[in-house]
């Protein structure tokens, strides 16, 4: 690893100020990404802002069906907490499925959404039940938040500070793992509401990034079925291709996980 400083922010204004003032700065959560690029020397940030001990980022709140959750809540706490698992278990399930217990116990929420790796769970999650993204300056739908592969829109010096959503009535999210990282080589977060509206993310497969299926969606509000997907295509053009698997695989992992998702739900 290369030379680097070491602070521990205190608040979140002191965490913005620390960054701000460092000319080479990142905001250092669970680490989980930002450790392991740096100790293959992928990344050299000259100074480190670690906001893990801000008590104001760890929490839980539900209201109603009204949830926010801070940004530095472990994936952990969103898996196992009673609260958010008797309104929405959707997104108890995918935080439970996220890595190892290692990962699980020092990632958080808001530093795997601010990476937007395109096999994260999160932002699919996000999408799908049209969260908002709250930073120290502004509140961001998902859908203008999550811009391309692993970059966002959040600006110089801005850091997330909660996310926020409404529960919908159904929801359930179903990944085809890769066995040896467990991220998503796709993974579909489906989720209906009583209005009736219905909206289907797309993880790990998009060549862009996490989107939604617009196709799957009509069917979905029309028949929410898993058989309503049947006649549901991706086109392979849109998806990525590697050395895990070709995108005509993961177009077909697509329909399949999102009939799963539905049955789960």
């Amino acid at each position: 690893m290369y030379e680097t400083n070491y602070h521990r922010a205190s608040s979140v204004e002191d965490a913005v100020r620390l960054k701000s003032s460092a000319e080479e700065g990142k905001y250092l959560a669970g680490g989980m990404t930002l450790i392991a690029t740096m100790k293959q020397r992928l990344a050299a940030p000259g100074d480190l802002v670690d906001i893990r001990h801000i008590a104001g980022l760890k929490f839980i709140s539900v209201t109603g069906r009204s949830v926010r959750i801070g940004a530095a809540t472990t994936h952990y706490d969103v898996a196992s907490s009673p609260e958010l698992k008797a309104i929405c278990p959707a997104i108890c399930d995918l935080a439970h499925h996220i890595g190892d217990p290692h990962v699980r116990h020092m990632g958080t929420i808001g530093g795997s959404v601010a990476n937007n790796d395109p096999a994260a769970d999160y932002p699919a999650a996000l999408l799908a039940l049209d969260a908002v993204i709250v930073t120290n300056q502004r509140e961001i739908g998902a859908a203008d938040f999550f811009t391309g592969l692993f970059e966002t829109a959040l600006e110089e010096g801005e850091m997330i500070v909660a996310i926020a959503f409404e529960a919908p009535e159904r929801a359930a999210y179903a990944k085809f793992r890769n066995p040896a990282s467990r991220y998503a080589m796709t993974g579909v977060f489906v989720a209906r509401r009583d209005s009736g509206d219905v909206r289907v993310a797309v993880t790990g497969a998009g060549a862009d990034g996490v989107f939604r299926h617009a196709g799957m969606e009509a069917a979905l509000a029309q028949n929410w079925s898993p058989d309503a997907l049947s006649g549901a295509t991706t086109d392979p053009a849109d998806l990525l291709s590697d050395l895990h698997a070709s995108s005509e695989y993961r177009a077909q992992l697509v329909k399949v996980m999102a009939k799963r998702a539905v049955a789960a739900a």
